[in-house]
């Protein structure tokens, strides 16, 4: 959004506003009560001169009241990563020093790589805002409310006193939805540019595209079971979709750090060394699919839908070894090492 919105703004819209647009707190007034304004509204809203960034204190977009509603820290956060990172060199000295880890300590690493990345990316991220910003729309025409009504990712979370709105379970396939509607949009726009280009056109070809934007809107397409649906710019990246496989695949194969750590039962080790290796094996599988979707197109249907399900097995299977491992856990793990033989104790 960013950089969409970088040449309609004058570089104004930083990251962190627009979290809070992503973070569904723009809403608008109705008579029924009100409705998210989503990034790809408020983006079409700046390229149609109906809104001017100028305006964005009105807006409650200042970054003043977007750092006042939210409730992070920057020194929460920091000390939260000192002390993960200090957990993590722990981890490494002790196999340095050939000492196992528990399990529940494995499976506590496996998530620094994943908290990390996601930490760093967020770090300037509002967090629980609870009151949104309220505000008018601009003065539209009646097709240009049209347009905007229709690209609305979910009608959701607005807040009209709907039965369905407000639920949780409307987040599961949100964001496939985000990157579904910002591919529609695209496509509506230049439909829209080419449209009012009348001079470029016959009247029956001007007609026929009319009708064909009339048809766009007003009657939508068939809804799609969507189980994923990866970032198309990341998908295709050569440099961060490799890296982002390797941190998808980090999780499973962290777990495999306890290999030879000693289980009440061998049906519990190989268990967990199974379910390591399928975990790791399984997300792989399942990130080299853009799009997952609930309907047979072949043989890769299968394995596009069956690998998360191997996958989120594995995880029960992982987290059910770190509990079973509890009555009878082995004694070298209380075991530890000299610190004093290392400088960075001191600190």
């Amino acid at each position: 959004m960013v950089k969409d919105c970088a040449s309609l703004t004058a570089d104004g819209l930083k990251l962190v506003h627009a979290f809070y647009i992503g973070m569904l707190a723009l809403q608008y007034r109705t008579p029924q009560g009100q409705k998210v304004i989503w990034p790809n509204q408020y983006a079409w809203l700046l390229r149609e001169g109906l809104t001017e960034w100028n305006d964005h204190m009105q807006w409650g977009l200042s970054e003043d009241n977007v750092r006042d509603k939210s409730n992070a820290d920057g020194t929460a956060k920091l000390l939260a990563l000192v002390q993960v990172s200090w957990f993590a060199a722990q981890s490494i000295m002790r196999r340095f020093h050939a000492l196992p880890l528990s399990q529940l300590e494995s499976m506590t690493l496996s998530y620094i790589p994943l908290f990390t990345i996601t930490y760093l990316f967020w770090w300037v991220k509002p967090k629980d805002v609870l009151t949104p910003s309220i505000v008018d729309l601009p003065n539209m025409s009646e097709e240009q409310l049209s347009v905007f009504e229709s690209m609305a990712v979910s009608k959701d979370f607005d807040d009209e006193g709907l039965g369905r709105q407000g639920s949780l379970w409307s987040i599961w396939y949100l964001t496939p939805r985000v990157f579904e509607k910002e591919a529609e949009d695209k496509a509506l726009y230049e439909a829209q540019h080419k449209h009012h280009q009348g001079t470029e056109m016959g009247p029956i070809q001007s007609l026929e595209r009319a009708v064909n934007l009339d048809a766009r809107i007003s009657f939508p397409q068939v809804k799609e079971t969507v189980v994923a649906h990866w970032d198309p710019d990341l998908y295709h990246s050569k440099l961060l979709w490799p890296v982002t496989c390797i941190f998808g695949a980090s999780f499973g194969a962290l777990h495999l750090i306890c290999w030879d750590t000693k289980f009440p039962t061998p049906v519990e080790t190989w268990l967990w060394r199974a379910a390591a290796l399928a975990s790791t094996i399984s997300i792989l599988v399942f990130m080299q699919f853009q799009k997952v979707v609930l309907r047979w197109k072949g043989p890769l249907t299968a394995i596009s839908l069956v690998s998360p399900v191997v996958y989120l097995l594995s995880r029960i299977v992982m987290i059910g070894g770190v509990i079973a491992a509890f009555r009878a856990s082995e004694p070298a793990i209380y075991d530890t090492y000299v610190v004093s033989t290392y400088w960075i104790h001191i600190i």
